[in-house]
């Protein structure tokens, strides 16, 4: 049965955040608000769980592209290969904000995801999922909650996600409405930048 939890991002519980990292490092998952849609996240040093994300989502783990999510930019040397001032300020420009960026990756990647040579980063212009990747001590891997229902690509109320992933997660992080719309996706990997998937925001290259 997952837990529906309330959290202000104007003021969140440091309660509530060191209940949700305690679940996280046990292996859990959870679902939490962003500054797009919401998303289903797990720690990323939880083999155990990435293993259960990639089977919800119907992918193999080592073929997966998720995304993950930092609190800033100084969790990127954990994961990222060396990038020029260039990238590095684009970076700067642009978060926190709802954009995915593709980086090279380093050996540092955990190891089912030691043969990608990418990794998308994210660092959303919201306070509640940096701050339970600052409570949990490291990022968060995550992917988009997508909806089977055409009409609705993506849920936004937290109640009704409760209810529909009642059986799949932990947690269910209750931030507000979510929005509908999904982050932009940005290639950095080659000489320019490269558009994936136009998503919200104005990207500032």
């Amino acid at each position: 049965m997952a837990e529906l939890l309330k959290l202000y991002e104007e003021n969140p519980s440091e309660k509530v955040l060191l209940k949700i990292a305690r679940v996280l490092k046990n292996g859990g998952l959870i679902i939490y608000p962003t500054d797009t849609v919401y998303g289903l996240g797990c720690d990323i040093k939880n083999n155990n769980a990435l293993s259960k994300i990639a089977k919800i989502r119907g992918v193999k783990l080592e073929k997966a592209n998720f995304s993950f999510i930092c609190e800033d930019l100084s969790n990127l040397s954990e994961y990222v290969a060396q990038i020029d001032s260039n990238t590095f300020k684009l970076l700067k420009r642009n978060l926190p904000g709802p954009y995915t960026f593709i980086l090279p990756g380093n050996n540092n990647l955990p190891s089912v995801f030691k043969k990608k040579k990418t990794v998308g980063i994210r660092v959303p212009d919201n306070v509640i999922p940096r701050e339970i990747v600052r409570y949990l001590g490291n990022p968060i891997v995550s992917t988009s909650i997508k909806d089977e229902d055409d009409l609705l690509e993506y849920t936004t109320d937290p109640e009704l996600i409760a209810e529909k992933w009642d059986k799949l997660v932990d947690l269910v992080i209750d931030g507000g409405f979510g929005g509908n719309v999904a982050s932009t996706v940005i290639d950095l990997t080659a000489p320019q930048p490269t558009l994936i998937r136009e998503g919200k925001g104005n990207i500032e290259i």
